[in-house]
C-alpha cells in the first residue's frame, strides 16, 4: 500500500508540474544525445510579438514590454540561444551563449546569422505547404512552420557546437515578463546608469530589483552599450543568474507547490520538447543552486558586413575547442554516430568568411564585469 501511495503521489506531482506545457517533436531522432547521465538543454528566446500559436500578443502586454507594436516586428529571430549543461555528478552547471549574429551555414538554407535559422525555415516550410495546394492552414500551418523553425535552430546550433542536445525550451517575449512577475522581481547589478528609448531601459547604476516590464527592457537593451549585442548576451546571462538565485533563495526548486505555481505562470509562454521531464531535471538541482552556474559566451573573430547586415565572424574550430573546455565532462556529438548536421560545410565556409573579415575583434575585456556587489556580478 505504501508503495502504491508513493507511486500515486509521484504521478500527481508529475502531472501538476508538467501538465499543460506545449510540446514539440522538433528535436527529432537525428540530433546526438548525451550518454553519460548529463543533460544539455538549448534555451531559445524568440523576439516575436506573437504568442506560441502565432496570435498577436495583447496590446496591454506589449505596452508593458516596450517591444513596439505587434505583427512582424522582431520576426521569428532567436535572439537568445543558450546551451545549459547539467553534469551527471552534481558539479556546477555551465551555460554557454551563442551570439545571435554569428555568421554560419544553416543546413538547407545557406549563409545567414544563426538567429535567422528559425524564421527562414518557418517561412520556407509554410511556403512549400501552400504551394503544394494541400495540407494545413491557419493555426495548423503556423504550427507546422514553427516546428520547422525549431528543428532548423537546433540543427544549426548542434552542427556548430558539435555537442549533444538532449532537450530544448523555447520562450517568447512575454516569458521574460511573466517569470519576473511570478518571482516577485529579479535582482541585477549595472556598472553604469543606462537610458535607452528603444528597449525602455532606464536604470541607475548598482544593485536593483526589476519588475516584469523592466526585466524585459534589461535583457533587450543593446543600444548605448559598449559591447552592443555581446553586452546584451551578458544581460541575458545576468537575468538567468538572477532567476537562479531567486529560485534557490525562496526554496522554489525544493518546494513542489511553489514550483507548480511558477510553472503555471509561464506555461503559455514556453514550448518544450516532447520528452522534457522537469522533475528529473530538478533531481539534479545541486548543480543549479545559486552561484553554481558558470556562464560563458562563445568567441568571435571579428565583425563584417554580409548581405548588407552586420555579422559576427567565427572560427568553428575555436568554437568547438571552447565547447570541449566548457563542457569538459560532456560526450561529443560524434560519439552517437554523427557530429551533427553538415559540420564540415560550416567549418569550411565559416573559415572562408573569417578570412574576409573587415574589422578587428572586440577589445579584450570590452564587455567583462567591472565589479561585484553583494555577491552579484555587475554588467554593462
Amino acid at each position: 500500500m505504501s508503495v502504491l501511495l508513493i507511486s500515486l503521489t509521484g504521478a500527481w506531482l508529475r502531472a501538476a508540474v508538467l501538465g499543460g506545457f506545449q510540446r514539440s517533436a522538433a528535436l527529432g531522432g537525428t540530433i546526438p544525445k548525451s550518454h553519460d547521465g548529463s543533460v544539455n538543454i538549448l534555451l531559445m528566446g524568440l523576439d516575436s510579438r506573437r504568442d506560441n500559436h502565432g496570435h498577436d500578443l495583447p496590446a496591454a502586454i506589449l505596452s508593458k514590454l516596450h517591444a513596439g507594436s505587434s505583427s512582424d516586428i522582431g520576426g521569428y529571430n532567436t535572439n537568445t540561444l543558450i546551451l545549459l549543461h547539467v553534469p551527471a555528478d552534481g558539479s556546477p552547471a555551465t551555460a554557454v551563449s551563442v551570439p545571435r549574429d554569428d555568421w554560419v551555414d544553416i543546413p538547407n538554407l545557406g549563409w545567414h546569422k544563426i538567429k535567422e535559422a528559425y524564421g527562414r525555415a518557418k517561412a520556407a516550410q509554410e511556403t512549400a505547404l501552400v504551394k503544394a495546394g494541400r495540407g494545413p492552414t491557419g493555426d495548423a500551418l503556423e504550427a507546422a512552420g514553427r516546428e520547422a523553425g525549431r528543428a532548423a535552430s537546433i540543427a544549426a546550433v548542434q552542427g556548430l557546437l558539435n555537442v549533444p542536445i538532449d532537450h530544448f525550451a523555447e520562450v517568447n517575449l512575454a516569458g521574460f515578463y511573466d517569470v519576473a512577475v511570478a518571482l516577485g522581481g529579479v535582482t541585477v547589478c549595472l556598472n553604469k546608469p543606462v537610458q535607452d528609448d528603444y528597449s525602455g531601459a532606464a536604470f541607475p547604476a548598482g544593485v536593483q530589483t526589476l519588475d516584469g516590464s523592466n526585466a524585459l527592457a534589461f535583457v533587450r537593451q543593446r543600444h548605448g552599450l559598449p559591447g552592443g549585442d555581446l553586452d546584451r548576451t551578458r544581460r541575458q546571462q545576468a537575468f538567468l543568474s538572477a532567476v537562479q538565485r531567486k529560485l534557490s533563495a525562496d526554496g522554489v526548486l525544493s518546494d513542489v507547490g511553489k514550483l507548480s505555481d511558477l510553472v503555471d505562470a509561464v506555461k503559455r509562454d514556453v514550448v518544450v520538447d516532447d520528452s522534457f521531464d522537469v522533475l528529473s531535471l530538478i533531481s539534479k538541482a545541486g548543480s543549479l543552486k545559486a552561484g553554481r552556474i558558470q556562464f560563458h559566451t562563445l568567441p568571435i573573430e571579428g565583425f563584417a558586413t554580409r548581405d548588407g547586415e552586420d555579422v559576427n565572424l567565427i572560427d568553428p574550430a575555436k568554437v568547438q575547442a571552447a565547447m570541449k573546455e566548457y563542457f569538459s565532462d560532456a560526450t561529443s556529438g560524434g560519439s552517437s554516430g554523427g557530429s551533427g548536421t553538415h559540420p564540415t560545410s560550416v567549418v569550411q565556409a565559416a573559415s572562408a568568411a573569417t578570412a574576409l573579415a573587415t574589422t578587428a575583434a572586440p577589445k579584450s575585456g570590452s564587455g567583462s564585469d567591472a565589479t561585484t556587489k553583494n555577491g552579484i556580478a555587475c554588467v554593462n
